[in-house]
């Protein structure tokens, strides 16, 4: 009796990790650059309160829109692609099931075998195979723009929140370093899930995500402290 081989893969995480990860590393990294670079301008803690909540709202909303118009794209070109196939399938069957054929001989496939195995899965689902096969379109790549849209909105909120809690409970003093440490260690945290979760190494996830968000930070503390003026 032949046992049952499963196998864990992580490819069908791609979509939902990718606006999870950008969206809540853009927001920590923006809005603690923000309230940094303010804070080294000399303003007050109500300044920096009112820096980091119009940081937040502006962000989601623009992480919301740019998402949504960049998957969107992505999903017309996928559905102009799918729409021509169709119409392909319908008007001329038999060159697309050579090109099929075609397809199945380039990956190793003798003749014969490429045209029985394009005409079974012809049969069972024509639009499905050659959007998977030609197009390389697949249910789990799929574009799904509304979805994107709201992860990144979302996560976004959940990273800035941090920098906003840090500004709060800090003493006005010690604003930036609070703010600069607490996004440190979001950034690593942030950096080790998505290193875990997408199978990566997790301290190279880790450093990855911290260097290019301590860098951001120090370039916009840097430009508060040389013109004085909140940025």
């Amino acid at each position: 009796m032949r046992s049952l081989h499963i196998e864990n893969h992580r490819s069908h995480r791609i979509g939902w990790l990718r606006a999870a990860v950008l969206g809540a590393n853009d927001g920590v990294v923006s809005v603690s650059s923000l309230v940094v670079g303010v804070a080294a301008s000399g303003v007050g803690k109500g300044n920096l309160m009112l820096t980091g909540i119009a940081g937040l709202v502006a962000g989601a909303l623009s992480m919301a829109a740019g998402e949504y118009i960049s998957v969107q794209s992505q999903a017309d070109t996928e559905n102009a692609d799918l729409a021509r196939e169709r119409r392909e399938l319908a008007q001329v069957p038999e060159s697309e099931l050579e090109e099929l054929t075609a397809i199945y001989v380039e990956r190793g496939l003798t003749e014969s075998l490429a045209k029985e195995v394009a005409v079974q899965l012809t049969a069972k689902d024509a639009l499905g195979t050659h959007a998977r096969d030609e197009l390389g379109i697949t249910e789990t790549l799929m574009a799904r723009p509304v979805q994107a849209s709201l992860s990144s909105a979302a996560a976004f909120a959940v990273g800035a929140v941090v920098p906003i809690i840090a500004c709060a409970v800090a003493p006005t003093a010690s604003v930036s370093l609070v703010t600069s440490l607490a996004t440190v260690a979001t950034l690593a945290l942030l950096g080790s899930v998505a290193a875990y979760v997408g199978g990566a190494v997790i301290w190279r996830g880790a450093v990855r995500v911290m260097f290019w968000g301590v860098l951001a930070m120090a370039i916009t503390a840097g430009v508060g402290k040389l013109f004085g003026a909140a940025v």
